[in-house]
């Protein structure tokens, strides 16, 4: 079999093409022509197979995709995915909100490039930067306000997290509550349970912080994420941070679901 003939025998399904198509219009794929049995697999997959499981309407999931990219730290299909969050509606505001909440968790040593990517692309859209400020807070407030959304998150773990903490360690707890919060969760453009699904997929795509998956799958169902959707968020990532990651969180998901 020739190349043209081995790149016109992949069989794309109709659902994959037209998924793929919402996100990449007269996208030319080069892995398509290089890698065309990988490309049958994955888009198979990851837009038919997948999507067909998900009540999760298209904005909503490409921003978790988005956020999750960034957790597995992949700069170039991070550009990619930026143009297609733009291309299904996903504002500028919207993707440098996924991008800021993801540094409190990444570090900014992680972030940083995402940050350049971001803004290239953005740029090359004619989107003028930077992008209408959204912070709500000061630094005279960060802490009060941290904390409240701390508390409305998490409830009484808070307090125990401060009373049971070292007194060498307190400020520590002090930052959470300023900056990994009062910097970041107070935040406009994104709200509160958009803003904790975020979070999930970005701790689901780091790996090894299962405590810390726990955690924030309690914060989702706490304020109204329920167990149908951290599923569907779970299985929509699957494709992007691999199976490891996948069950993990799902057994996370289930531990705490079950308490």
């Amino acid at each position: 079999m020739t190349n043209t003939q081995q790149q016109d025998s992949v069989r794309i399904s109709e659902a994959a093409h037209k998924n793929h198509e919402e996100l990449f219009p007269n996208h030319k794929s080069t892995l398509k022509v290089t890698d065309p049995e990988l490309i049958e697999v994955f888009d198979n997959f990851a837009f038919n197979e997948v999507i067909a499981e998900s009540k999760l309407d298209t904005k909503t999931r490409v921003v978790l995709i988005l956020a999750s990219i960034i957790g597995s730290q992949a700069v170039s299909e991070y550009r990619v995915m930026v143009g297609a969050a733009l291309n299904v509606g996903v504002t500028p505001v919207e993707i440098k909100e996924i991008l800021y909440q993801s540094v409190p968790y990444v570090g900014m040593a992680k972030a940083f490039d995402f940050v350049h990517a971001t803004n290239e692309v953005m740029s090359s859209r004619g989107i003028q930067l930077p992008l209408e400020g959204q912070s709500t807070t000061n630094p005279e407030t960060r802490y009060d306000k941290g904390l409240a959304i701390q508390k409305a998150v998490f409830g009484e773990t808070i307090d125990q997290m401060y009373e049971r903490s070292p007194k060498d360690q307190l400020h520590i707890q002090r930052f959470l509550s300023a900056n990994c919060f009062g910097d970041y969760y107070t935040r406009n453009g994104v709200d509160i349970k958009v803003r904790e699904m975020i979070t999930l997929s970005i701790l689901i795509a780091l790996g090894g912080v299962e405590s810390q998956i726990k955690g924030h799958i309690q914060g989702n169902l706490n304020i109204g994420n329920g167990k149908d959707i951290l599923l569907d968020l779970i299985t929509q990532l699957l494709p992007w941070v691999g199976y490891p990651r996948t069950l993990n969180a799902l057994k996370c998901l289930q531990e705490v679901a079950t308490e």
